[in-house]
């Protein structure tokens, strides 16, 4: 992932790369998986902590036996108690001893239940921090593709959000769901062992509950999918918002801005209400079924006590287990709405897992070191979609050294050639070759590294200064950042600032656009890769700023193959070799003067520029 407080971010990719167009607020919500499905994954991927939730299970096990046995040894203090009464005689050691052995077995069953509930909580954390990294990885193996279709916010809030649900949702809910359970089954078994009548009547009034919940879950599970998939959309507007923000305020938009808002927000609050409703009815509706469970018992006891069918200290011991087996229904439908979260959060988080990643190059050998420089674009065809080619036929060849200006109207395949050549997007047919090597034989890293950019979308991230002029490359000196700087005319800047190099750049430091291109150039200078990328590298600077970038860029271009996207054709009059682009096509190629006395499409360019000028 990207280095954390990053300055400026486009909404098409990184570095502003990607197809005209952009992309939409997020994925559409499609048809929601089932409940089913969605845990079946979780499961799946819990497979390591499965060890920690089975000793979190015993445990757990174990203290329901210690709570379920209570209630019987209680039985025996009542019978013996009542006897005593009876005879005038109670045998206060015994009672002493049932009374001991009660207190033990509770203070061992509170700390098995803190045992079971520090491993839940130690995997349902590890599991958040593995979703987390598996995200950021993910978003590295992805193609720009996927960002092209997908909004950033949206990512984010699968990141953020999505796994915050399932970490929060699972810890509320799985420890709850394993002591209900666990429970709800001790306290079955002694009812049985207790009196089959009694646990008749228990069981057939809890049925109804039971299917109460599975219908509410069916009926709520959607709206649950619902709710992430338009929190995502909201962050995703929220996001796009924030960044264009000036756009936003310059062209009057923020009414239009917050009747979007309104509407995603609108949708949100309707699948938040309608999950939230559905699914907080399980909770009541099963503490209903569990107290009219419990009159149904008293009413079945008190027979049975009158018939002389049992005795005042079973019906006691009964009515205790009647309560660990109502209580536990409650917790299970409050645990059920949780798991539903968990479910619709992981829908979308497995979602993103699962997107097709780019071509796995573990199997490449080639490493292509010794870099001079030749390039050739040999019968390239490219589209963005398949039904949209942009570049046709593209061939070109470029000599070692040469500085190779691009030029041409806005859409004519300019950006797209160097997303190419980076090997950001595959070609469709044809390929490019570098030094004879096709890029097709080599890692994407190997071709990266062949490369420095220098682009018009400034980027810089929280860090020092040297750390963002320095980005990524090791064994870098202080004497060759200060001497990049030196050359770019950003040195004297930097050394009036009070820490220097050392000054941590973050959403308050005050920089202009003209320095932070410089700190972008100087970042190339440092790279000192021999194949050079320039794209508009000097839009945002002033004219005197920018005759001193133009300075240090001709030093950088020498002796590298450069390439130069340029608007101002006044720029790139001394390029070796101008390609003329329209349509994804080369129409034509020459030097600046040699183009000119064609009198053909650049000659056009270039003196529209100075139409209207006295």
């Amino acid at each position: 992932m990207s280095p954390p407080g990053e300055q400026q971010k486009g909404s098409r990719g990184p570095a502003g790369f990607g197809p005209p167009g952009g992309h939409g607020l997020g994925m559409s919500a499609g048809k929601p998986k089932s409940f089913k499905e969605a845990w079946r994954r979780m499961l799946a991927y819990m497979r390591p902590y499965i060890p920690a939730v089975i000793v979190a299970s015993v445990l757990v096990i174990i203290g329901t036996v210690f709570t379920v046995i209570g209630p019987d040894k209680l039985s025996d203090m009542t019978d013996i108690v009542a006897d005593g009464m009876l005879s005038g005689s109670v045998d206060l050691t015994a009672v002493a001893e049932i009374g001991t052995f009660l207190v033990i077995i509770y203070l061992l069953s509170a700390v098995l239940t803190y045992g079971q509930g520090y491993i839940i909580a130690t995997v349902v954390q590890k599991l958040s921090k593995r979703l987390r990294t598996d995200i950021s990885e993910k978003i590295n193996r992805l193609p720009l593709r996927y960002f092209d279709r997908t909004s950033y916010g949206d990512v984010l809030s699968r990141a953020t959000n999505d796994v915050d649900t399932i970490g929060q949702s699972m810890n509320q809910s799985v420890g709850t769901l394993m002591s209900a359970a666990a429970l709800l089954i001790g306290a079955l078994v002694m009812m049985m062992l207790t009196d089959m009548v009694m646990t008749a009547a228990a069981v057939l009034s809890a049925l109804g509950g039971f299917v109460l919940m599975a219908i509410i879950m069916m009926k709520s599970q959607k709206h649950f999918s619902r709710q992430q998939v338009h929190l995502g959309k909201l962050n995703g507007h929220v996001e796009e918002m924030y960044t264009g923000h000036i756009i936003v305020k310059a062209y009057n938009g923020e009414a239009d801005s917050q009747k979007k808002f309104d509407s995603i927000n609108d949708e949100l609050f309707d699948s938040a209400f309608k999950s939230l409703f559905l699914s907080g009815l399980m909770m009541p509706i099963m503490m209903f079924i569990g107290n009219f469970g419990y009159v149904v018992v008293c009413i079945v006891g008190a027979v049975q006590v009158l018939n002389g069918s049992i005795s005042i200290g079973v019906i006691v011991a009964f009515m205790i287990y009647v309560r660990l087996f109502t209580q536990p229904l409650s917790q299970l439908g409050q645990a059920m709405t949780s798991l539903q979260s968990v479910a619709a959060a992981s829908e979308r988080v497995f979602e993103f897992l699962d997107e097709p990643e780019l071509e796995n190059e573990d199997a490449k050998t080639l490493v292509h070191g010794d870099v001079k420089g030749d390039v050739e674009f040999r019968n390239v065809s490219f589209g963005y979609t398949p039904e949209r080619e942009v570049i046709h036929d593209f061939s070109v060849k470029v000599k070692a050294g040469q500085k190779v200006a691009i030029v041409g109207p806005t859409g004519a395949g300019k950006t797209t050639i160097v997303n190419l050549l980076m090997r950001f997007y595959e070609v469709n047919s044809g390929e490019i070759l570098i030094d004879g090597v096709s890029t097709k034989d080599l890692t994407r890293k190997n071709v990266h590294d062949m490369f420095c950019m220098v682009l018009q979308d400034t980027w810089l991230f929280e860090g020092t200064i040297r750390e963002n002029i320095a980005y990524c490359k090791e064994g870098v000196t202080d004497e060759q950042i200060e001497a990049a700087c030196k050359a770019v005319g950003i040195h004297h800047f930097i050394s009036t600032l009070p820490d220097g190099y050392k000054t941590v750049l973050d959403d308050e430091s005050k920089m202009s656009m003209g320095q932070r291109q410089q700190m972008t150039i100087a970042r190339a200078v440092v790279q000192n890769a021999p194949l050079l990328i320039l794209d508009e590298a000097t839009s945002s600077v002033d004219t005197r700023t920018e005759k001193i970038i133009q300075g240090a860029m001709e030093d950088l271009t020498v002796g590298r193959t450069s390439f130069i996207i340029a608007h101002r054709l006044s720029t790139i009059k001394d390029s070796d070799v101008i390609l003329v682009m329209r349509d994804g096509s080369i129409v034509e190629s020459g030097t600046h003067d040699e183009l000119l006395k064609q009198g053909g499409f650049y000659s056009n360019l270039y003196n529209s520029q100075f139409e209207g000028c006295d």
